[in-house]
């Protein structure tokens, strides 16, 4: 059971834990959904039109200062993750490690927010941000792994508690876990498969493709 939430916290009370915890899900399903708005964006902005992404930015910073500074239970994108992912079983995740990790969200907003939608400006420095924030939700999304809550330990001092796949735990690693030489000689096999495919298919398969009923009738 959970105890009464208060409208402004960051956490919720789980009995069990010791400390306030999130749920790991819908946070794994939110920054999948924002990963994808954000992918989008950016090919938008690599087209030439910039509008899609200055709107992401605005939403993304008010998202994640509502989540930081008044409840994550009351951020839009999370209420649309934790409905997604209603069904699943929750799997409770420290949420002081989630509070650096958003903070740093945030601190990364405002500077798109001040250059991009204030300034009315692209450089290096925006591209890059747009590369770190797409990799940090790629991670979270799809490997569970938050980078941002790596620089919980730097700021602290201290282990984090809860952590998604209870990687903060000390454990031994199941066999089915275990990777040896030989697996990563099949990556490496398979990416010289992939660059050897580029550049002995890459004149047919640049060529455009045509209409597939057009191309019936001749």
């Amino acid at each position: 059971m959970t105890k009464e939430n208060k409208t402004i916290q960051f956490g919720e009370n789980v009995e069990g834990y010791t400390i306030p915890v999130l749920n790991e899900r819908e946070i794994r399903a939110t920054a999948g959904i924002l990963f994808l708005f954000a992918f989008i964006a950016i090919l938008f902005a690599g087209e030439g039109n910039f509008a899609p992404i200055k709107y992401f930015v605005i939403i993304f910073l008010a998202d994640f200062l509502i989540r930081v500074f008044i409840n994550p239970k009351f951020s839009p994108t999370l209420i649309l993750g934790r409905w997604i992912v209603r069904r699943q079983t929750p799997e409770y995740v420290g949420a002081a490690q989630k509070r650096v990790a958003w903070i740093i969200g945030i601190g990364l907003a405002v500077v798109m927010f001040v250059l991009m939608v204030i300034m009315n400006t692209y450089s290096i420095i925006t591209g890059l941000i747009c590369m770190i924030c797409l990799l940090f939700l790629f991670f979270e999304s799809a490997f569970g792994i938050c980078l941002g809550c790596m620089a919980y330990r730097w700021y602290h001092g201290k282990k984090a508690q809860y952590c998604p796949g209870e990687v903060c735990d000390i454990k031994t690693r199941h066999d089915i876990q275990k990777t040896s030489w030989k697996h990563f000689l099949i990556v490496l096999a398979f990416a010289a498969f992939i660059v050897l495919s580029v550049l002995l298919l890459n004149d047919y398969i640049s060529i455009m493709p045509q209409e597939l009923f057009e191309m019936l009738k001749k």
